[in-house]
């Protein structure tokens, strides 16, 4: 039996100042063995420091944590939370063919139930009373070789905009591919595509921020404060590991179609590597 993930994860941030939480429910299933649930909260607010993690992995049938379509609840070690999300747009398919969610490749599939949605409940310290946010869902074999997610939320000027961008690159027999995007952006009222197998991606990207270019004249830039990226271990299937660099309160700025929108603290950047000078504190918990 070959190696297996899946990951729920919900996030939202406050919209009048950078606070924000991320919570994820996963499964990991190394070939031959047993699924092993784990569950995730990391909650940010720069005024009481640098981001606070939780993970807690317990046995399968133990845990009584929920995420639906509506509402996610789970209690942890140090935090617990508490969800309910009205979605605010269409669910999102990144990869654009419906075959390539039945194909090997990609070995990592992405969706997004809700690109944009409004949160409201509690998660750890935070009380969160319908802020913007999204509803995310990934799963595969392995994960990419290097990957960036990019979200935005909470763009000034218009509120209902947002950005779901994966980035990635493959290990294809020992080299890797070129980058690759697959996502949407919403602007003034419409969804538009982004990337494809075919659409050529420049990457600039180190720990704390990036661009990201598309040769259709889309530009998106991110920024991480200083002291609020938190790294996390992730364990890919067959074995070895990645670090996950995420800062759920970034400023994002999009540039497309001239149109140009910025979000002060609402945008999410992740970097995944396997990097391990990148001079970010790791989160103290094993994957699984």
């Amino acid at each position: 039996m070959s190696g297996y993930y899946e990951s729920h994860y919900v996030r939202a941030v406050d919209p009048d100042r950078p606070r924000g939480a991320w919570i994820r429910h996963t499964i990991l299933q190394r070939p031959g063995g047993p699924p092993t649930r784990s569950f995730w909260c990391t909650q940010w607010d720069p005024e009481r420091g640098a981001p606070r993690t939780h993970k807690e992995t317990p046995a399968l049938a133990a845990t009584t944590a929920h995420f639906g379509a509506d509402r996610v609840h789970g209690a942890i070690r140090g935090a617990s939370w508490d969800l309910r999300i009205e979605p605010l747009a269409p669910p999102l398919r990144h990869l654009p063919h419906p075959l390539l969610y039945k194909s090997p490749l990609p070995r990592t599939k992405l969706e997004s139930p809700a690109p944009a949605a409004r949160i409201s409940g509690t998660a750890g310290e935070l009380s969160l009373d319908g802020w913007p946010g999204m509803v995310g869902h990934n799963w595969g074999a392995q994960h990419a070789e290097r990957w960036l997610w990019l979200h935005g939320i909470a763009f000034a000027g218009d509120p209902d905009a947002w950005l779901d961008l994966a980035v990635g690159r493959l290990r294809i027999a020992g080299r890797d591919t070129p980058w690759v995007a697959n996502g949407a952006v919403h602007l003034r009222g419409t969804t538009h595509r982004l990337g494809g197998m075919r659409t050529p991606v420049t990457v600039d990207a180190d720990p704390r921020r990036a661009t990201v270019t598309l040769a259709n004249a889309t530009r998106i830039e991110v920024s991480s404060p200083p002291g609020q990226t938190v790294a996390w271990v992730y364990a890919d299937p067959p074995g070895g590991e990645h670090h996950s660099l995420n800062c759920s309160i970034a400023a994002l700025g999009v540039h497309h179609a001239g149109a140009d929108r910025h979000t002060a603290h609402g945008g999410v950047y992740e970097l995944g590597t396997r990097d391990r000078d990148h001079g970010i504190p790791v989160a103290p918990f094993p994957d699984p």
